[in-house]
């Protein structure tokens, strides 16, 4: 089982190290977003999970919501994303995983939180350092366990649902197979925008093969389907992909 608090942790240091270029470098794959406002959302978001499980808040609450200790329109730094994400490492080792909590997704606990912040910062790595022409490496094991907690995820999603109801896809099917590590997982389309999905091998409207790393980063629209196999209706993958990811 993944340690997330200890991904967490490793994450977070190749973030701070990636904050050394300047502030004013523009994200492509957070249009609007430079460098320092990355670090910024991810610095706040630390802030909030603190508050959240060391309060054992109950009731929806947006991070907006909480302090981040930064003068209005201040962008973060390197120090200051490891001093929060460190307090946030040090109250989720102190809780019980099992602790019940408001989550936006499903699972309801403090371990739910942790496993969601490190996938935050696996792909806001992926981020800056495309931001910054560095190719972007993700271990297969982690990768596969995000794709799997970007998928349980979705149903809770309730802005991706909407995107997603947009399109029309009700009761399409799609199939993501893993070349690197053991991992198969079958998505559909249901009505309103909602999304379930099982492990394992079927067949699908269309399916993707790829490193696992592939898979996470084209999930989340960090890359196209360019360069992997695809098979079936490959525009159909695409108009879903422009709308499911988080």
């Amino acid at each position: 089982m993944t340690d997330y608090c200890s991904l967490v942790e490793d994450e977070t240091a190749r973030v701070a190290r990636l904050a050394a270029a300047p502030a004013d470098t523009p994200v492509p794959a957070c249009p609007g977003w430079v460098l320092g406002d990355l670090i910024t959302h991810l610095g706040t978001m630390h802030r909030w999970v603190t508050h959240m499980v060391s309060t054992r808040n109950q009731d929806r609450l947006w991070s907006r919501e909480v302090p981040n200790g930064l003068d209005e329109g201040a962008h973060g730094d390197a120090a200051w994303l490891a001093e929060g994400s460190a307090e946030m490492v040090r109250t989720l080792r102190a809780t019980d995983p099992a602790t019940p909590l408001w989550t936006w997704g499903p699972g309801g606990t403090a371990g739910w939180w942790a496993r969601r912040m490190a996938f935050e910062l696996v792909v806001h790595r992926v981020d800056a350092e495309q931001a910054l022409g560095v190719e972007p490496e993700v271990a297969a094991e982690v990768a596969a366990d995000g794709v799997e907690e970007l998928l349980g995820n979705l149903p809770g999603a309730r802005w991706v649902s909407r995107r997603l109801a947009e399109l029309g896809l009700e009761g399409a099917t799609f199939h993501l197979h893993a070349t690197d590590l053991p991992g198969e997982w079958t998505f559909t389309q249901g009505p309103e925008g909602a999304v379930t999905w099982e492990r394992g091998h079927a067949k699908g409207d269309a399916a993707v093969r790829a490193p696992a790393r592939d898979l996470l980063l084209l999930m989340y629209g960090r890359r196209s389907c360019d360069g992997l196999e695809v098979f079936g209706d490959r525009a159909l993958l695409e108009r879903w992909l422009s709308a499911g990811g988080l």
